[in-house]
């Protein structure tokens, strides 16, 4: 029987899939959240991990790290594909990216495995103010970012992870792609300005140059993600992603959360409290 085989979440400890884990045990399901260094191990980088972590489980929730825009990334995610067919799993869920050509090839690849998909687009997370690399600037009054003044639909992370607990424990939403946004989109300055009016206090937003921003971030962040995050700012933030999608309400039949109710939540949570 596949209620007892447990579902598989690669990048169990991230931001969705930590999310996915708990609601999926909340509702009394077996999960094998796993990660480099989980007593499973799954490595990205080390391909003999991947069948040991696929063997015995009946679905999959699957975060990319770092990111399906990197090259090489639709490759690791046919041959995880293809495992995940010799392995018999009923339904494969993609957390992919928005407008990045890179996901896109990914997702097509899983498409075309045999395998049954359900295809998550998301850009920008709420969390990333939150939980991310933008806390230390919210919390020092200010965000240096090389963003241009382009809206974004921020997406929370608890919509993203309800809409892959329901693909994986629903009927409706097999070889489905839900491409999912906030309900409004937002610059950065907009989206730090209601941060400030949410804890009561000065925080800034800033612009400055890319040169600047490596400069200022690769002490402390790997040259991988340091280009990715250029990637992601100079190449994917030109304005592709600022039409809202409906991705949250097709699948959940509800609206998306809005970023001033995320921004009152964590506000109240003390995460932003000096």
């Amino acid at each position: 029987m596949t209620e007892n085989r447990p579902i598989l979440i690669i990048g169990g400890a991230g931001k969705t899939g930590a999310r996915v884990n708990t609601l999926l045990r909340e509702r009394g399901m077996a999960t094998r959240p796993v990660s480099r260094s989980s007593e499973t191990p799954f490595d990205w980088t080390r391909r003999e991990t991947w069948a040991p972590a696929l063997k015995g489980v009946s679905r999959a929730y699957v975060t990319y790290q770092p990111d399906l825009a990197v090259d090489g990334a639709d490759e690791d995610i046919a041959e995880l594909s293809r495992l995940a067919r010799e392995e018999g799993l009923e339904h494969v869920v993609l957390l992919s990216g928005r407008g990045e050509p890179g996901a896109q090839r990914a997702e097509a690849v899983l498409q075309e495995s045999g395998v049954v998909w359900t295809n998550v687009r998301a850009s920008w997370f709420n969390q990333n103010f939150s939980e991310g690399p933008f806390r230390d600037g919210i919390l020092a009054g200010e965000l240096a970012l090389p963003a241009d003044p382009i809206p974004e639909p921020f997406i929370d992370a608890d919509d993203i992870a309800d809409v892959v607990v329901a693909a994986l424990t629903e009927d409706g939403h097999k070889n489905r792609l839900y491409e999912v946004t906030g309900p409004r989109a937002l610059t950065f300055a907009e989206a730090v300005d209601e941060i400030a009016e949410a804890t009561g206090r000065p925080i800034r937003y800033r612009q400055i140059s890319a040169e600047a921003f490596v400069e200022q971030m690769r002490p402390y962040v790997p040259e991988d993600i340091l280009n990715l995050l250029m990637e992601l700012f100079t190449v994917v933030l030109d304005g592709r992603n600022v039409n809202v999608m409906h991705g949250v309400e097709e699948a959940l039949g509800r609206k998306p959360v809005d970023f001033a109710d995320y921004a009152r939540r964590v506000a109240a949570s003390g995460v932003w409290a000096v």
